[in-house]
């Protein structure tokens, strides 16, 4: 009792930092989450969730699932910088990914920069993807200190709307062997400005991704997931090394 009216005493004067994540776990894998700070506090919403600090490392945390197809439920975990990361928990036999290192908290100015890229034209051509009606695609690569920002843009030319269920961003194999899986490494975004929820019917959308800085290893892609609820118009989206390197470096705003 007292650590959760400590949380929630926390909670009431930490800024959240980040959206709420959809985290899946399973009984026989065990997700392993980083944070950018040492853990305070750590709350979950029932016992079908199993969570466990790690002596060794205070920014690591290993969750997993107590039980099969639990209902579901949320994850609080305040750090060390007085910031609450919150997550939706799912149940899922094979979770999205193993290792998720979440992002440091950022300051309003990254919210400025992804909104002011958000008009911008494109500076890159040839990173898109299409399904049936719906294409995708990346038209700019932006950087500023720590951050860097894609420029995503969507079109959907049919009469039904499209409802994003999964957009994901994440690093992974270029190839892999017929009984080998492919090795993924999540990036969890810092900001998102635009509509993430829905492409309307007959429009354009144009999302901005803030992302933490990060290169992309030999052999493998960094790909953005978008997947469609109750619809199968999925689109991928995939960035070479030396797409990224050609980041545009952004200016400083007074």
């Amino acid at each position: 009792m007292r650590l959760l009216i400590k949380l929630i005493v926390l909670i009431c004067i930490s800024t959240v930092a980040n959206a709420q994540r959809t985290l899946t776990v399973s009984t026989d894998k065990t997700v392993a989450l980083i944070f950018p700070y040492p853990i305070k506090y750590v709350d979950r919403g029932t016992k079908d969730v199993i969570v466990q600090p790690v002596k060794e490392n205070e920014k690591l945390l290993l969750v997993k699932a107590a039980m099969k197809n639990f209902t579901e439920t949320n994850l609080s975990v305040v750090t060390d910088d007085g910031h609450l990361y919150s997550f939706i928990v799912t149940y899922k036999v094979a979770p999205d990914s193993l290792l998720i290192a979440l992002p440091e908290f950022r300051s309003a100015s990254v919210e400025t920069y992804a909104k002011s890229i958000a008009d911008n034209a494109a500076t890159i051509k040839g990173v898109d993807n299409k399904s049936w009606s719906v294409d995708a695609s990346v038209t700019g690569i932006y950087i500023k200190e720590n951050i860097i920002y894609l420029q995503l843009v969507f079109h959907n030319h049919s009469a039904i709307s499209y409802d994003i269920d999964v957009l994901r961003f994440f690093i992974r194999d270029q190839k892999k062997g017929k009984r080998t899986a492919a090795q993924e490494n999540e990036c969890a975004p810092v900001y998102i400005a635009g509509n993430n929820k829905q492409i309307k019917a007959y429009s354009p959308s144009v999302l901005v991704v803030a992302l933490e800085k990060f290169t992309i290893p030999d052999a493998k892609n960094f790909c953005v997931q978008i997947m469609e609820k109750n619809g199968g118009r999925h689109l991928q989206l995939k960035l070479s090394n030396a797409r990224l390197e050609k980041a545009i470096v952004l200016p400083d705003l007074y």
